[in-house]
């Protein structure tokens, strides 16, 4: 049995974690090589102290296309590995009935030895709803009601579950999770903050994208969590909150950044190409949506970096960065860091792990 790592509140901590999130298309990298790059880095990042690894869930492009199933690749991580947690970042229920979801997920944090967090998200892409058959309209009711779903069949025997999308049971499932009553939950939220301050209400833990909001919109959504969680009760210092960038450092500050805006512009690529759906979609679960691609088209690597939504430069540079972000949204954060972008070769992205945790990581451990 591997011994589980630690699930502390952060406090006055800055704490780390390792993201992964495939942009490329297959020519660029093959699939066989991104996972062994993600086992080695995965592991590199336990030996260095970070926190977590985590993957996304998304299907059929060069937009996170390698990483349609979570679960597989993080089972693959935890089976190399013995400390780290092992996070989703996120899983869609939409996708997937809930009785299959939370199945696949006990059996991960079984083979984990209880170190799994569980990370949910609505999905955004219009092209996964169609091929999935899933209306987008239903999407938040569809995410509410899987998260209640796996909630119950972890912390419950014999669940009856009667929902708008699936109902089940009597069932009690097998296996029992490790960490009791259940892994801890995450919810994903991009630009909401009626659905952070949900989150923090029902004791779930956040995860956030600066690069696809404001830094005035995601304050305000990391206040309403955090104010929500207080008025419910919950303990004090409990809520855990995952905020994500990609992350180039080198010795040479020059090299870092012509990495960053090489793929930064590759991600933006990828992403106008998995996001051109909404060209001639329109939601009312998704308001506001079908602005999306003009505000990517209107993309500005240097903007970006001066606004602090992807970190570059050499570790002291960086280290400035990751301050002020501390400053902005509070130290009571796991930063999770995509040291792999896009087709980035291995060497750089092992450099900059490296050189990120020996010399960026300790001046936030207090």
């Amino acid at each position: 049995m591997r011994v589980p790592g630690p699930v502390k509140p952060q406090g006055d901590h800055m704490d780390f974690g390792l993201n992964f999130f495939p942009v490329m298309e297959p020519g660029r990298k093959s699939a066989r090589d991104y996972y062994d790059e993600t086992l080695r880095l995965s592991r590199l990042a336990e030996e260095r102290g970070f926190e977590h690894v985590q993957t996304v869930e998304h299907y059929g492009s060069g937009y996170g296309g390698y990483s349609p199933d979570p679960v597989t690749l993080l089972t693959a991580v935890a089976a190399v590995t013995d400390r780290i947690r092992i996070t989703t970042g996120a899983v869609i229920p939409a996708f997937t009935h809930p009785l299959k979801l939370a199945g696949k997920l006990a059996m991960l944090d079984n083979l984990s030895g209880g170190r799994l967090d569980v990370g949910f998200g609505r999905g955004f892409l219009p092209d996964e709803f169609d091929w999935f058959g899933v209306p987008m309209a239903e999407s938040r009711e569809r995410f509410d009601e899987g998260i209640e779903a796996c909630r119950r069949l972890w912390s419950e025997e014999n669940v009856v579950f009667s929902g708008k999308f699936s109902s089940f049971g009597p069932v009690t499932l097998q296996p029992r999770t490790v960490q009791q009553p259940h892994p801890p939950i995450f919810v994903a939220s991009a630009t909401s903050p009626e659905s952070c301050a949900a989150a923090g209400t029902a004791g779930y833990h956040l995860q956030v994208v600066p690069s696809v909001t404001s830094r005035e919109q995601l304050s305000e959504m990391l206040a309403a969590y955090r104010e929500a969680w207080a008025a419910a009760g919950h303990a004090e210092g409990g809520a855990r909150i995952q905020i994500k960038y990609t992350c180039y450092v080198a010795e040479d500050g020059g090299h870092a950044l012509a990495l960053a805006e090489r793929f930064e512009t590759n991600y933006i690529e990828q992403m106008t190409g998995a996001i051109a759906a909404w060209a001639t979609t329109r939601s009312a679960a998704y308001p506001g949506y079908e602005g999306f691609i003009d505000k990517v088209k209107q993309y500005d690597f240097e903007k970006s970096l001066r606004q602090n939504k992807v970190f570059a430069g050499t570790p002291e540079a960086v280290a400035e960065q990751v301050a002020t972000i501390g400053e902005w949204f509070g130290t009571d954060l796991c930063v999770s860091l995509q040291f792999s972008p896009g087709y980035q070769d291995f060497e750089d992205s092992h450099r900059a792990l490296t050189l990120f945790a020996d010399r960026v990581m300790p001046r936030f451990r207090h």
